[in-house]
């Protein structure tokens, strides 16, 4: 038997397939990568590096899904979609710390799923910046961020569809609600403890 057409065949399919994969490999790490320094420049407040790596991770999410386009089963292997998540919730963090509309999957060239649980993931960053206002004394603006967490949560949990369809969303808006009711803690603890600093401060006058 001659199975070198054969063997010809199938690595050179192969061949481009692996090529494809490493490419949507390598892109995928440095986009989570570029995410990540991206949510840490925005508490950091520091908005033109925020879109300088926003920027280059979007042009790396495109270069992956383009190599990928002909590969369908390397493409929802799940790197990628991990990349996206984490590039959607950069965005996300972005527009729920700034009290901005949050920007539609479209819109940022991410499909449904990733989105979802980047936009449930976003809860924790605005918790960490809710936080942070409070030790800066900011309450009005700590119980601003904890109603968009609120918003974000009632949606994430009208979304009753099957986990296959979602991604594992009902895990992600569980872990949500608990940050919530934890930052809601934090939050009333401030404001009794402000409000009998200021009782006590009048009293003493």
């Amino acid at each position: 038997m001659d199975l070198r057409p054969l063997s010809e065949t199938v690595r050179a399919v192969l061949n481009d397939k692996y090529r494809a994969r490493e490419t949507g490999l390598t892109n995928s790490r440095k986009i989570i990568r570029h995410s990540a320094n991206a949510i840490r420049a925005y508490h950091r407040g520091e908005p033109d590096t925020v879109d300088r790596l926003l920027g280059e991770a979007a042009a790396l999410l495109t270069e992956a899904e383009e190599a990928l386009a002909d590969h369908p089963d390397v493409l929802h292997a799940g790197f990628v979609a991990d990349a996206a998540k984490e590039y959607a919730e950069a965005h996300l963090t972005r527009a729920l710390g700034d009290g901005t509309p949050l920007p539609l999957p479209a819109e940022i060239g991410v499909a449904v799923a990733p989105y979802l649980k980047g936009l449930g993931e976003a809860v924790g960053e605005m918790r960490r910046r809710m936080l942070d206002l409070l030790r800066a004394g900011d309450l009005a603006a700590a119980e601003a961020t904890l109603a968009r967490m609120n918003t974000v949560h009632e949606l994430l949990a009208d979304l009753d569809y099957p986990d296959g369809m979602t991604g594992g969303l009902r895990r992600t808006t569980d872990v949500a609600r608990s940050l919530i009711e934890r930052s809601r803690a934090d939050l009333t603890t401030t404001v009794v403890q402000e409000r009998l600093r200021r009782t006590l401060e009048t009293g003493g006058a």
